[in-house]
């Protein structure tokens, strides 16, 4: 060994080859060039391992004995153990320990980066499984199949998650209650829920915020926001939108995308940590003012829409209107139906179905409507 408190000469030491289980007595010393450790076999035969791959593999537990590996990317690829050289002679421990730094380095064995690999991928294919499987079937039947109450529940805390989300922070309360807007509100609630005939109470709620949005929510919340008041001119374009929505609720829509939101966030909040629920809800009540529908349960809602206000004696011309101010002023309009497939071939298909009604009446009176438009006040 070099160095100043190398041993002289050669010094015995035991190798094991990995292979057998036989104990070989062998000596060691460093490689003409000093950057190899020359192993002696019993046999005369000479291997030589590098310094720089040379690892330690007891972890420094016994002061008194060293047993040296060769780094994971010199092992067998099969598999095998790697042979290991076991120092027992004081100096060339200590030696060993103050001049090789590497000896606690610790490697990845061979194939286990192709390992983890395959692991990460494997993991990642459940969790796409469960995801956009396994979880939206699920939502869908427990969506079918979930008690009036539960579902109620459900929308209330979707409801105040939503009126957090959308108010200033100031703790106010968004819900509009000027009396003469409630009044209007429910007599075109009374009348639309008259047709609907969806099985649960319909409840119509105005938030005061400037969004031009209207959603639905679970157990039967439809919600104007402020913004679309203001942006109709008639009490029939907001029927148009609202009878839209109703269509959402008489097939589940909302129930349905909250449970497979929440149960996506749920998922997600597990493997990111995030076990608050907190982001459960609001993904929940993020989806449903983008009202992140499916294009065939748009055309479902429409084409219930269009049946309800027939059935309710509501002209559709002004959800034609409503589709065409959104389809011409989408750029000064950003939050409306983000996700909707609105275009002018709605708003055509609402125009044709007017020209078949028979008889209608405005879906307020001139006076409800205003106050409607002012509930906000």
């Amino acid at each position: 060994m070099t160095g100043a408190a190398a041993p002289s000469g050669p010094v015995a030491a035991t190798y094991l080859d990995g292979v057998s289980a036989a104990r070989q007595a062998v000596t060691i010393e460093p490689s003409g060039d000093l950057r190899r450790l020359a192993i002696t076999l019993a046999d005369g035969s000479v291997i030589h391992w590098p310094f720089d791959r040379l690892r330690e593999i007891t972890g420094g537990a016994d002061a008194k004995r060293l047993t040296l590996a060769l780094s994971a990317a010199e092992e067998d690829e099969t598999g095998r153990d790697a042979a290991r050289l076991v120092v027992t002679d004081p100096a060339a421990v200590a030696w060993f320990r103050q001049k090789v730094t590497t000896l606690d380095t610790r490697d990845l064995r061979a194939g286990t980066g192709r390992r983890v690999a395959l692991w990460l991928g494997g993991a990642a294919a459940a969790v796409a499984l469960m995801l956009f499987v396994i979880l939206p079937a699920m939502a869908d039947y427990m969506a079918a199949h979930l008690p009036v109450e539960a579902e109620t529940a459900l929308g209330a805390t979707v409801m105040k998650q939503v009126e957090a989300m959308v108010g200033d922070g100031s703790g106010r309360d968004l819900v509009c209650r000027n009396p003469q807007g409630l009044a209007a509100l429910t007599r075109l609630q009374d009348r639309l829920a008259a047709g609907a005939g969806v099985g649960q109470p319909i409840t119509l709620s105005v938030f005061d915020s400037e969004m031009v949005n209207a959603f639905a929510a679970p157990g039967g919340q439809v919600v104007i926001f402020r913004g679309l008041l203001d942006e109709a001119t008639s009490a029939d374009e907001v029927a148009g939108v609202l009878a839209h929505e109703i269509g959402h609720v008489a097939a589940r829509d909302p129930t349905r995308i909250a449970l497979r939101s929440a149960g996506s966030a749920g998922i997600l909040a597990l493997i990111l940590g995030d076990v608050s629920g907190g982001t459960t809800v609001a993904l929940a009540g993020e989806y449903l003012m983008r009202n992140s529908y499916t294009r065939d349960a748009e055309a479902a809602a429409d084409g219930f829409g269009l049946g309800l206000l027939a059935s309710t004696g509501i002209s559709s011309a002004g959800m034609a209107d409503f589709f065409e101010k959104i389809a011409k002023d989408t750029d000064s309009m950003p939050e409306m139906m983000s996700s909707h497939p609105l275009s002018l071939a709605r708003a055509q298909a609402a125009r044709s179905h007017a020209a078949g009604q028979g008889p209608t009446e405005p879906a307020l009176t001139d006076a409800d409507w205003q106050a409607l438009k002012a509930i906000c006040n």
